[in-house]
């Protein structure tokens, strides 16, 4: 296949000065590892992740490295397995569709395409995707791309200056235009009090009806993020700063008893999963509650392959992972550690296709991984 070379608008490279969490462009995450070469947004979205990373007021988009260079960096990390990893491109600190960074995105797509890989590769966008791009998109013959179309139907433009409509219309584009490419609705962030509704709830079910699969989830609130809110009068209802996202039980209730859809999900690696007709990569038919909502195909997928791990297998996987084997405890449903960092519980998780928890971080039954706010 054609590689194309960048084209557009190009990106200033990013100032020797930015926080070490940037310079360092790939981070493991639940949905993948997270490779962002491309740093900065002007979006405005004031809950957005970079409040984190002291990076919210870089409005234009910079570039950390040429993309080959990136992608070479990717596939040498240490947790990169071929064929196996699920993969996420500028999700952290850019929207990957911006006018600039797109042509960005497509290369390394393209350049992760050539080496005939057939990793999930997750794409988050809350911006404009065009008929052309998704005519590039196709053209790739090897990596699975799923493109996670961001929408949350907050019209209050403090909190989200981008209006939901062009969310929309990208959504339309992909169910017209794509065919390999799968598209999901990301319904978030659902927040109590500003975008639950009846009818933000009936028109996502609307929406959902033009995608392959819908994931719900709901708002990071960290001190980062609550203290921006307040700073410029969006404060929510919320009183907590966990680390895990709120989405309170009773919204939770509400949005499952009124989608119509066909395939709802609360967990985003199950909805890419369903899309291309596989076994979830995280293993959350570990963890039956979450599953209770999941399409009777898509169970069925999942309870062929979920298995207990071999001992052989894990006992290599914990060492490459730094992990001690004699604090590692198996169940039916997960792997429990302790003393761990996330991005070796991912790598676990990801190799066996099987849930792994620190014993410090518990996943209490029924809270699906929600922060304790709003949950009895």
């Amino acid at each position: 296949m054609e590689i194309q070379p960048a084209t557009g608008k190009s990106l200033r490279h990013a100032p020797d000065n930015i926080p070490d969490e940037l310079a360092d462009i790939i981070e493991y995450r639940k949905s993948g590892l997270s490779l962002n070469h491309v740093i900065g947004c002007p979006l405005d979205c004031a809950y957005c992740v970079r409040h984190l990373f002291a990076n919210y007021n870089m409005k234009r988009p910079h570039l950390v490295m040429n993309d080959e260079d990136a992608v070479k960096r990717l596939v040498s990390h240490w947790a990169f397995q071929p064929n196996i990893t699920p993969i996420q491109v500028f999700n952290r600190a850019t929207d990957p569709f911006l006018p600039g960074v797109k042509d960005h995105l497509m290369r390394t797509l393209e350049l992760l395409d050539a080496r005939k890989l057939t990793n999930h590769v997750l794409v988050i966008t809350r911006w404009k995707v065009l008929p052309a791009d998704v005519e590039r998109l196709e053209r790739l013959g090897h990596i699975r791309v799923t493109i996670l179309v961001t929408w949350s139907g907050i019209t209050d433009k403090r909190l989200e200056p981008v209006d939901s409509t062009i969310a929309e219309q990208s959504l339309a584009t992909l169910a017209v235009h794509a065919k390999r490419t799968k598209r999901i609705l990301y319904w978030r962030p659902l927040i109590g009090g500003i975008n639950d509704s009846d009818h933000h709830i009936e028109r996502a079910n609307r929406l959902a009806a033009m995608a392959d699969a819908t994931v719900f989830t709901g708002l990071f609130h960290r001190a980062e993020i609550r203290d921006h809110l307040a700073s410029i009068g969006a404060e929510t209802s919320y009183v907590q700063t966990p680390r895990r996202k709120i989405l309170p039980q009773e919204l939770e209730r509400r949005v499952i008893n009124r989608f119509s859809g066909s395939a709802l999900f609360r967990k985003t690696s199950c909805g890419v999963a369903f899309a291309h007709g596989v076994a979830d990569y995280n293993g959350h038919y570990g963890i039956r509650e979450i599953c209770d909502i999941c399409p009777a195909s898509q169970l069925e997928i999942c309870a062929n392959q979920h298995e207990q791990p071999d001992k052989n297998r894990m006992d290599e996987v914990l060492k490459i992972a730094g992990l001690e084997r004699q604090n590692a405890i198996m169940s039916d449903g997960y792997i429990s550690v302790q003393n761990s960092e996330e991005q070796q519980r991912y790598y676990i998780q990801h190799s066996m296709c099987y849930q792994v928890h620190d014993r410090a971080l518990p996943h209490h039954p029924n809270r699906h991984g929600r922060a304790e706010e709003g949950w009895e």
